[in-house]
């Protein structure tokens, strides 16, 4: 059976072009070859076909665990997240994984992080440079990678804190080369190597999970409410706990999806935001109705519109694939076994059909549109949608209600282009900005 078609360029070429530009590549071939079509680059997962039709979109999210394999359409991250991720697994191990992580992302226990996902906002707020040009993207990264040492690690303010935080950041930083999930570039040269620091901060990373999971199993989870304490109480069927292989790597995990994503993702929404003053006031006025509460808060209606459109307009990843173990008809094309399947969610995202005048940030499409989950995607969908994200949804809530209303910011260039740090795409040289006013938390509360 043949595959759709797709751009003749050498293998080579549409790599780089995948990797330098992702976004214009996906508007070239849709504009020549429609809403299906075929890519080919180097490596294992090539050729692999991409659509972007709503519909074919919904026959790839409605693939059970034995057809669609999520799993081996995200291998090239193996060296970065570990063998037992819950984004690397497929068939029976995934489901035993994603059974036992699922409860540490329940709506009881959201509630509980929100405050602490605030908290850790206004304190980052308090350190923003006035009247200085500095990359807003650094900030965000900040405020999520505490959120994960607080909220997943357990780790309170303190030397072990900070300490992680640190090593944690040198880490993600060393992995963010895009070039580095290409196989031939994973070769340690030393300490200066591009891969030789990531393997050094990733290893100074694991040492430090690996003793806070140790010590998690010898004093006890008695009190805490962190993710790692519900990953070291958690039982499979058959009553067996994860092992510490298994918890370190759903760590890693859980920092790059949840931290590196989620901050650019915010830089993203900042983007748009600052450019469009009466929406600003537009939040500015709902957030004072919450009245600093968190359960408020994610209730509140334009906040959760504007974060669905940040989402929508530019998705942190471009893709979401599977990998077909039979033959399979999706979109009306029949695919053989052991071809790679991805939804673009960046074109469907970008439909007129279904998102008018898409190239605009308009927050309140979604007060009478409700997507289906074929049509708004940035957490995948099906068996394999994040499980994170909720988690997510309330952080970038939470940030935007505390910085809003205390920042006053304009962009220090009116154009912003996306470039690859690692498997995102976030705002080119950090998105800079200028903060023109900061107010005190206790100046802004007073004029809510």
């Amino acid at each position: 059976m043949s595959l759709p078609a797709g751009p003749t360029d050498f293998p080579a070429l549409q790599l780089l072009r995948w990797i330098r530009d992702p976004f214009g590549l996906l508007d070239e071939c849709q504009a020549r070859f429609g809403d299906a079509f075929t890519l080919r680059v180097p490596g294992p997962a090539s050729p692999f076909v991409i659509v972007a039709s709503p519909e074919a979109v919904k026959d790839v999210f409605a693939l059970d665990g034995e057809v669609g394999h999520a799993g081996k359409a995200n291998l090239v991250l193996k060296p970065l997240l570990g063998e037992h991720s819950i984004i690397l697994l497929d068939g029976p191990e995934h489901g035993r994984q994603r059974r036992m992580m699922l409860p540490s992302f329940h709506g009881d226990r959201l509630a509980a992080y929100g405050r602490t996902m605030t908290e850790l906002a206004h304190t980052a707020i308090d350190r923003l440079p006035v009247g200085d040009v500095f990359p807003i993207v650094r900030s965000m990264q900040a405020i999520t990678l505490q959120v994960i040492v607080r909220t997943v690690f357990g780790l309170q303010a303190g030397r072990g804190f900070s300490e992680l935080t640190d090593v944690l950041a040198r880490a993600v930083d060393a992995a963010a080369r895009p070039m580095l999930l290409l196989p031939f570039m994973q070769r340690d040269l030393g300490p200066l190597s591009p891969w030789g620091r990531f393997v050094r901060s990733g290893a100074k990373a694991s040492e430090i999970l690996r003793a806070e999971i140790r010590r998690g199993r010898a004093e006890g989870t008695a009190g805490r409410t962190d993710v790692l304490s519900m990953l070291l109480d958690a039982r499979d069927d058959a009553g067996s706990a994860m092992s510490e292989d298994e918890i370190h790597d759903e760590l890693v995990t859980l920092l790059v999806a949840g931290h590196e994503t989620t901050a650019t993702a915010l830089a993203w929404a900042l983007r748009w935001l600052w450019v469009d003053a009466p929406l600003v006031e537009r939040l500015r006025a709902e957030i004072a109705t919450a009245g600093g509460e968190p359960s408020a808060i994610a209730k509140l209606e334009l906040l959760d519109r504007t974060v669905r459109e940040a989402l929508r307009l530019q998705p942190v990843v471009p893709l979401v694939g599977r990998v077909l173990q039979r033959n399979t008809a999706i979109g009306g094309i029949e695919i053989e076994a052991g071809k790679v399947v991805a939804c673009a969610i960046y074109l469907v995202h970008r439909r007129p059909s279904l998102y008018p005048d898409p190239q605009r940030f308009l927050p309140d499409r979604f007060a009478t549109f409700k997507p289906t989950s074929w049509e708004w995607l940035p957490f995948g969908g099906g068996l394999r949608r994040c499980i994170g994200a909720a988690f997510a949804m309330l952080e970038m809530k939470m940030v935007l209600a505390a910085l809003l209303p205390r920042v006053s910011a304009k962009l220090a260039k009116a154009r912003v282009e996306p470039v690859r740090r690692g498997i995102t795409l976030t705002p080119a040289g950090g998105l800079p900005v200028v903060v023109t006013a900061r107010r005190s938390r206790e100046a802004s509360e007073r004029a809510a």
